[in-house]
């Protein structure tokens, strides 16, 4: 399994709404495949599988437009990006989704992209978003791969007597990990795929040296976000327990060190970084606030309205209140196809920001505090990738506003100053009382119950947090209820993960709602 990144599969990508398995991963594949392919694509067939998810909700989700900026070489953040597949239309590309069966297909997020050049170059490459933007490549023109975006990737297809030649040429200083891999098929009789994940890209020298061997395709790309160069200092809580302990530090000072490790950045450029995504959830709170800028679906905005009933003390809940509009808010945004801070996905991106938010305005934390506290978030994510998942097409909510809420406990616990395993154990607990949480998206869209959910995760991190600060003694830690979490995913049917086809998801009134249309220019 790749080593989990904070920065790049926990709080982040900076992406946009709504969804980071099927908008940011989307992005993700489609702007992969274009270097992939090495020249401006002119036409782009993808494919969903009818038996996945993708089929039932790819342009409710944004996926299309996802892919479309991606194949265009866009920025997720660029403003046209709701005119994507306007500006690939008038410019004469041709782009076009289709849903038919997909040999192979073993995922709810499977997608095949089949991918031309204007001189007639081509690329067929199967994939599938995995969680939280994550993507996985596993065929690349008929070769079985496995490319995530974490590296600088070469795959150079050859004859089989060339292996030491290639090796002479890529296993030197760029494979600084190690990653010098020789994939042989059946289907490919005579040939091999050398697959060598660098750190840095070819040089010229080197790239000519590839192209002066005869009967030799290759295929490069980089990195998607941060280049992962070291190791992991843990993958499970009960080793950031015993790291803390051992140290003296809190959750956000391990995580702040588990990412400098893995990334080879320096703690201050981890913390730079950090405080950028922090930016983008406080302005995701105040732009959801103000009703002018966003455009839902199914939903009104409401968070401006129910913020100042709260200024008028016509509310109850105080603090837990605030949390929640302040959540509820930024899930606005990312329903609204706006940018925010995937933590850990885009269906969850409000849960954290109306907690920090909190922490910030309410109990007037630094921003140092502010800056462990997300970092100690994420080291409750890091466990999650690594022992489950944050896709909901796998194991239901429960791991995507689940698991934002058991970050969101642990966050509160290291703005507070408690301990590393208080902040595991306030995780737990969250954890435990969202365990069996189904996605039952209303329409296919990430609205409805999900808005309201994010609210009561905000809400719940500040009441776990509390009591385990108080004294409530955990008694099931952290690793094993994320193992249970996981297994309860499992046994979900599939009507109760994303398909839209259980659940609230099919009450009459929900059926009834009328959707706006997006509006694409």
């Amino acid at each position: 399994m790749k080593p989990i990144s904070i920065l790049n599969d926990v709080i982040g990508p900076i992406m946009r709404g709504p969804s980071s398995s099927h908008t940011a991963a989307s992005y993700r594949l489609g702007y992969i495949s274009r270097l992939l392919l090495g020249e401006e694509p002119v036409s782009a067939r993808i494919v969903f599988d009818p038996n996945g998810s993708y089929a039932r909700v790819f342009r409710e989700q944004n996926a299309d437009l996802a892919f479309a900026a991606g194949l265009l070489g866009w920025e997720i953040t660029d403003p046209r990006f709701f005119q994507a597949l306007h500006f690939a239309a008038s410019h004469g590309y041709k782009f076009e989704f289709v849903v038919e069966p997909i040999e192979g297909s073993n995922h709810p997020n499977f997608v095949q992209l089949e991918l031309a050049s204007a001189s007639g170059q081509k690329l067929l490459m199967k994939a599938k978003s995995v969680g939280g933007g994550a993507i996985e490549i596993v065929e690349l023109n008929g070769w079985p791969v496995l490319l995530s975006g974490d590296f600088y990737e070469m795959l150079v297809e050859a004859p089989a007597d060339a292996e030491l030649t290639l090796r002479n040429i890529l296993d030197r200083d760029y494979n600084l990990r190690a990653k010098f891999e020789v994939i042989k098929s059946e289907k490919k009789a005579g040939k091999i795929l050398v697959r060598a994940a660098c750190l840095r890209p070819l040089s010229a020298d080197d790239r000519k040296k590839l192209k002066e061997i005869e009967d030799i395709s290759f295929w490069e790309c980089g990195p998607v976000s941060f280049a992962v160069s070291g190791k992991s200092l843990f993958t499970s809580a009960e080793k950031i327990v015993t790291i803390a302990s051992t140290g003296g530090v809190s959750l956000g000072k391990v995580a702040l060190a588990y990412e400098s490790q893995l990334l080879g950045l320096s703690e201050a450029d981890v913390l730079s970084e950090i405080n950028r995504r922090l930016d983008i959830m406080l302005t995701s709170v105040q732009e959801g606030l103000k009703a002018e800028s966003l455009n839902m679906q199914l939903l009104e905005p409401t968070a401006g309205l129910i913020f100042q009933a709260e200024k008028e003390g016509r509310l109850t809940g105080g603090r837990l209140s605030r949390a929640a509009i302040r959540a509820l808010a930024a899930e606005h945004v990312a329903a609204s196809g706006g940018v925010v801070c995937a933590a850990p996905t885009g269906g969850s991106a409000g849960t954290i920001p109306g907690v920090i938010s909190t922490l910030l305005e309410d109990m007037n934390i630094s921003r140092e505090k502010a800056s462990l506290a997300l970092l100690a978030a994420g080291a409750v994510g890091v466990v999650v990738a690594n022992r489950a998942t944050f896709a909901a097409e796998i194991a239901g909510c429960q791991v995507e506003i689940g698991a934002a809420g058991a970050m969101a406990a642990a966050a509160v616990v290291e703005a507070c100053g408690g301990s590393a395993r208080q902040a595991c154990d306030a995780a737990a607990i969250s954890f435990q009382n969202t365990m069996g949480l189904v996605c039952d998206l209303v329409q296919g869209i990430c609205e409805i119950p999900c808005h309201t959910r994010n609210a009561v995760a905000a809400a719940n991190a500040f009441i776990c947090a509390d009591l385990v600060l108080g004294g409530y003694r955990n008694p099931i830690p952290l690793d094993e209820t994320i193992d249970a979490v996981l297994a309860v995913g499992k046994t979900m049917p599939a009507e109760l993960r994303v398909t839209s086809l259980g659940g609230l998801a099919v009450c009459p009134s929900a059926l009834a709602l009328k959707k706006k249309e997006r509006k694409d220019f």
